[in-house]
């Protein structure tokens, strides 16, 4: 029997409590509807890179080529440690052979789509892991889980991730039977 397929989901969309204000934003359309098709590993890259819950808020700022990771308050730039975090947790991610990801949306760490920055004028920015995962997997899925409530939308996410799936499994074929597997 084959194992299932496994995506990479926000951490608090599953109803972990990671988010800054201790809570989550569980998902129902994601654990019940997408969890007919897929496994899923939760991530927190917040949580991850060492960040307490609760914790202070954050915002991306700067330049939207390079945006920093602020906290609001105290103004600590956390940019080293949550980059530091991503390079770890791709290099784990690679060996876990994730069929997609979901992102909470406007989020500075996992925000897909782009973000205001705090920077006086109107510029926008994806959060920091969000845009690392993103250019570590260019094939990959990815989606934010809002747009995922409209069933065309969802339909298409599910495609996808079981087509790369298959181009995925059928290139770890080829190669394994180059080697003499």
């Amino acid at each position: 029997m084959k194992s299932p397929v496994l995506i990479g989901v926000s951490a608090c969309l599953l109803g972990e409590q990671a988010r800054y204000d201790g809570g989550h934003k569980h998902d129902r359309n994601i654990t019940d509807t997408l969890g007919e098709y897929f496994s899923f590993v939760p991530i927190c890259p917040e949580v991850g890179c060492g960040l307490a819950v609760p914790r202070e808020t954050m915002r991306l700022e700067g330049n939207p080529q390079a945006p920093r990771l602020m906290t609001c308050r105290t103004r600590i730039d956390m940019t080293g440690q949550m980059l530091e975090y991503c390079a770890t947790k791709l290099a784990e991610l690679e060996y876990m052979d994730l069929g997609g990801f979901i992102f909470k949306e406007r989020s500075p760490s996992c925000g897909l789509t782009p973000i205001p920055l705090d920077s006086g004028i109107i510029e926008m920015s994806a959060g920091l892991f969000a845009h690392e995962l993103a250019r570590h997997f260019p094939l990959m899925p990815l989606a934010e889980a809002e747009p995922l409530n409209d069933p065309r939308i969802r339909n298409n996410f599910i495609e996808s991730v079981f087509l790369y799936r298959r181009k995925f499994d059928d290139q770890k074929n080829d190669t394994a039977s180059l080697i003499g597997y």
